[in-house]
């Protein structure tokens, strides 16, 4: 099955309702994204990604890219689907207006992103990192390189690569090796080898932006010694046209388990008298200046274990609704389509909830950024880029594992088809696979939210948001209405887990590292999982407003409540668990199972 078909009805109640776009549009500089701005831009954005990505992500999954010599060539397709991107003016959505984008607001931006990775994961993936390309530049870039590189980056006549591991380093960036020679005109001479390198080398655009991590000859050791450089593939002339080629290229592409059409690459660096890179920001700064990228990247990679969870779910229903087999357990009737057995319908409706929770987390979050971006008060924006960049974590992980989960479900789903390549249900759990590594794997998200996001302000954020959820339940339970009322009961609980687990991470974090940080991932699921639920439940309350009201599509709105109900049965109850466990990893500081691991010794 190729056919994707957007849930821009979700989609917009979200981007209003929970990120908050209503309010957003208020803001100094997001006045421009009008209903009627947003509603546009997400109907065009659903037919080019149902009609021109979502036919190739198949193709692209069985052809792969090619490597000949140093150029990789795309998929048939490609390069034509590419240059209608390019034309429409879809990687300038969220870029400033002063560069050639269209400035609006994340919160609408984030919708769109997610049609480009359901329709098509592999050819997404180079706008993604573009556009974290770009806002690496923005931030640090000097006024000339913001001129002569991002007005060709955001139209998409040049992409953006982010190049940070090498083979002996991992995601241990101090191990890097790389080195940046400066030279008498003021520009540098890399030489060294990156790996992992997303679109490192293809054949779309005319030329290719590297941001670099490498080390100056006088850097101190480990990750403070790290500075960021804009390495072009073909040096760039006084005109800003593409001049001779620089000494960067492909010596290699990975075969992959999934995302066979997005080249992941080796690059080399200086083989033939150095690349010639210019440096962005201040010297050994440059791992401050890449998390700018990494941290958009981080949402991206969520937003995309969001969309193949989507995707997924699409084909399953479908297939679910055609398969005849066996009999309804109730009536005796059969054969019927499966849809009507239950463990089917629990499968369902557990990919549906939760990649509806994930997508809610993810909108919000990207609410946060439009507000730290643009509130003119000042401790508003603070407030909100804390509680954005809390988020991450949550958004990046949970998402992306929630993506394997479904993903897998829905090859269940379609039983022995499933793991038959022909039905298209394995690309999905295949290309999933790689969300929850890449960008930093979910062990990495959770030491980043326990390790930097909780202690930087000592849990001050987090308590906020565990006060709104708290606020959130006390609503529920007062609400009269006997569904949210058990949505909140739910939910109360599950909060009161994760206020038990956040105090114990806190008062264990400095006595006991190891132990906290064994239980580092089950306290991201959990944070996770119960933020999701929280604004579906915030949902619930909306949609049970909207039918008293009379107003919008009554079916949708019963399908939010139902979406939310489900979750909060079956999915919140896990929370109580999940906090168990994080604290006795604790007790037993994993030393007590050690005789398991050296049991074939």
């Amino acid at each position: 099955m190729s056919d994707y078909r957007a849930p821009v009805e979700e989609m917009r109640f979200l981007i209003e309702e929970i990120a908050g776009l209503s309010e957003i549009r208020q803001l100094p500089g997001c006045e421009e994204a009008s209903e009627d701005v947003a509603a546009a831009i997400l109907d065009e954005a659903a037919k080019f990604a149902g009609e021109v990505l979502s036919p190739l992500n198949r193709i692209g999954d069985k052809t792969g890219c090619r490597l000949e010599g140093d150029v990789v060539t795309t998929p048939p397709g490609w390069k034509e689907a590419y240059r209608q991107f390019c034309e429409a003016g879809w990687g300038g959505i969220t870029a400033p207006a002063e560069f050639g984008g269209q400035g609006l607001p994340k919160a609408l931006g984030v919708a769109v992103e997610e049609m480009w990775n359901a329709a098509n994961m592999a050819f997404a993936l180079g706008p993604m990192l573009t556009t974290g390309a770009v806002d690496a530049l923005l931030t640090a870039g000097t006024p000339e390189i913001q001129a002569l590189y991002l007005p060709k980056m955001i139209s998409g006549e040049w992409t953006g690569t982010m190049n940070l591991t090498e083979p002996q380093a991992g995601s241990d960036l101090a191990l890097i090796r790389t080195r940046a020679e400066p030279q008498a005109d003021g520009s540098y001479r890399l030489y060294g080898q990156k790996i992992f390198i997303t679109y490192g080398e293809h054949d779309l655009s005319e030329n290719i932006i590297h941001l670099v991590l490498a080390r100056l000859p006088d850097a101190p050791p480990g990750v403070k010694g790290i500075s960021l450089f804009v390495v072009p593939k073909f040096l760039v002339k006084p005109d800003g046209s593409p001049g001779e080629r620089n000494d960067v290229h492909c010596v290699s592409i990975e075969h992959k388990l999934g995302i066979h059409a997005s080249p992941t690459c080796v690059m080399a660096y200086g083989d033939n008298g150095g690349a010639v890179g210019y440096l962005v920001g201040e010297p050994n700064s440059g791992l401050k200046y890449m998390f700018i990228m990494m941290n958009a990247a981080r949402h991206a990679v969520g937003l995309q274990g969001v969309a193949i969870a989507e995707r997924a779910y699409q084909q399953a229903l479908a297939y679910a609704r055609e398969r005849k087999q066996g009999r309804d357990l109730a009536s005796g009737e059969g054969p019927v389509s499966i849809d009507r057995h239950p463990d089917v319908q629990r499968m369902l409706l557990t990919i549906k909830a939760r990649t509806e929770a994930a997508r809610a987390l993810a909108y919000y979050a990207a609410g946060q950024f439009d507000r730290a971006h643009h509130h003119p008060d000042a401790a508003e924006r603070e407030a909100a880029l804390m509680l954005g960049e809390l988020l991450i974590p949550l958004v990046k992980g949970g998402a992306t594992e929630m993506s394997i989960e479904a993903t897998s479900l829905a090859v269940q789903v379609h039983g022995g088809m499933g793991y038959v390549e022909e039905t298209g249900a394995a690309q999905h759990f295949r290309d999933a696979r790689i969300t929850t590594i890449y960008e930093g794997t979910t062990a990495i998200q959770a030491n980043d939210l326990i390790g930097r996001k909780l202690m930087r302000d000592q849990g001050a954020t987090l308590k906020r948001l565990l006060g709104m959820v708290e606020a959130t339940c006390k609503e529920l339970a007062a609400s009269g209405d006997a569904e949210l009322a058990a949505i909140g009961a739910r939910l109360t609980k599950a909060l009161a887990a994760w206020g038990e687990a956040a105090r114990w991470v806190g008062e264990n974090l400095k006595g006991n590292t190891l132990g906290v940080f064994a239980g580092s991932v089950p306290f991201l699921e959990l944070s996770s999982r119960v933020a999701g639920g929280w604004l579906l439940a915030k949902a619930a309350q909306i949609a049970k407003r909207r039918l008293a009201e009379g107003v919008g599509n009554a079916r949708f709105y019963q399908a939010k409540i139902a979406s939310a109900r489900f979750y909060a049965d079956h999915q919140l109850p896990q929370a109580k668990a999940l906090a168990v466990s994080i604290q006795t990893l604790e007790a037993a500081n994993l030393t007590a199972y050690g005789p398991v691991l050296s049991a074939y010794d």
